[in-house]
């Protein structure tokens, strides 16, 4: 049975671009380096863009073409990251990290509040969680993002996955998207910066 990802990412173009995401991205330049974790990373911009900062990084998606593609990329750079092939549902790790970073990372609902209670037993006790993904009204917009609205994201259902943490950030705005070609143009997002402690 072929991965839909692996189809997606086979093409040689870096798909959302090898620039890091920009809400991450502030994140980093503002914070000391650490452990990092990034969940359904994809082709590596920003695994890639976290390991050239300072950070140790870790990895993963369902793409093995991802995978590749992220590898590539950091061995232009000159950077290590550590990636791993598996899905949300099957990864386990023994290590905490100082931030884990779900970007565009949308899940079928049982399985989404499933895993943001998981990921937040791998956080360090000063910890934090950061996430961008589209709204549930991303579901007018052409510019990305799952087709089915049980895929996109409320400000309830995460205020609910991630209840228990002190929330910093958890903001639903309009953006412009300048991420590759898949994500391109005005779109609808919501953004949280949670900590452990």
């Amino acid at each position: 049975m072929s991965n839909p990802w692996d189809d997606r990412y086979k093409q040689p173009e870096y798909i959302y671009g090898t620039e890091p995401n920009q809400f991450l991205k502030n994140f980093i330049q503002k914070n000391k380096p650490g452990k990092i974790l990034l969940p359904g990373d994809g082709e590596g911009r920003n695994s890639v863009y976290a390991a050239k900062s300072g950070w140790k990084v870790t990895a993963f998606d369902s793409s093995n073409m991802a995978r590749a593609k992220a590898l590539k990329l950091a061995r232009k750079i000159n950077v290590n990251i550590h990636y791993d092939v598996c899905s949300v549902m099957d990864f386990e790790t023994n290590h905490k990290f100082d931030l884990i970073s779900l970007i565009y990372l949308h899940l079928q609902p049982n399985i989404r509040n499933f895993f943001h209670q998981k990921i937040i037993n791998y956080l360090n006790d000063d910890g934090h969680i950061l996430l961008e993904v589209f709204s549930k009204e991303q579901i007018h917009y052409t510019t990305g993002g799952p087709k089915d609205i049980k895929m996109l994201y409320s400000v309830d259902e995460l205020e609910h996955d991630f209840k228990g943490m002190n929330i910093k950030i958890l903001d639903k705005t309009k953006t412009y998207l300048s991420e590759g070609t898949h994500h391109k143009g005005e779109a609808n997002v919501i953004r949280l910066l949670a900590s452990k402690s």
